[in-house]
């Protein structure tokens, strides 16, 4: 004699039916977790977008910085050399992720410095980033060998 397992246990078949009753009063929470959640992940991809352009706009300043400092410091340079050619390297790599960057060169008789500042382009509207670089170092000059080695 052959039994189906509902009949040989009415017990299951009576829990069944109570958990089918006790899920029918979720209905659509599939739906609500999703509405909460996706606006949620798209923040965060945003807000990772958004780290990553500045850590490029950070690259490309210091990049022109050094670009910078490269001319000023050289023996015959000058700090507008400097600020020239920090400001042509970003006229050429930063026209998208570094807006309103500002150059501003230094130098002495013992040193130059070139800074660079800006903003990284904004992917979450409320989200403004500040960027700032600056590069120093010696001024090169000509020191004569005076032990004629």
């Amino acid at each position: 004699m052959s039994h189906t397992r509902s009949e040989r246990c009415p017990a299951t078949r009576a829990g069944r039916r109570r958990v089918r009753r006790a899920l029918r009063g979720d209905r659509g929470s599939v739906s609500a977790e999703l509405v909460i959640a996706m606006p949620l992940l798209l923040l965060m991809l945003l807000a990772i977008v958004q780290f990553a352009l500045w850590s490029h706009a950070t690259h490309i300043a210091q990049a022109a910085a050094s670009q910078g400092l490269a001319a000023a410091r050289s023996q015959n340079g000058t700090a507008a050399a400097g600020a020239a050619g920090a400001r042509h390297l970003l006229d050429q790599l930063a026209s998208g992720p570094l807006t309103g960057s500002t150059v501003t060169s230094d130098r002495n008789a013992a040193s130059a410095s070139v800074r660079v500042s800006g903003t990284a382009t904004s992917v979450v509207p409320v989200l403004s980033l500040t960027v700032h670089a600056e590069a120093v170092g010696p001024v090169e000059r000509f020191v004569p060998d005076l032990d004629g080695r």
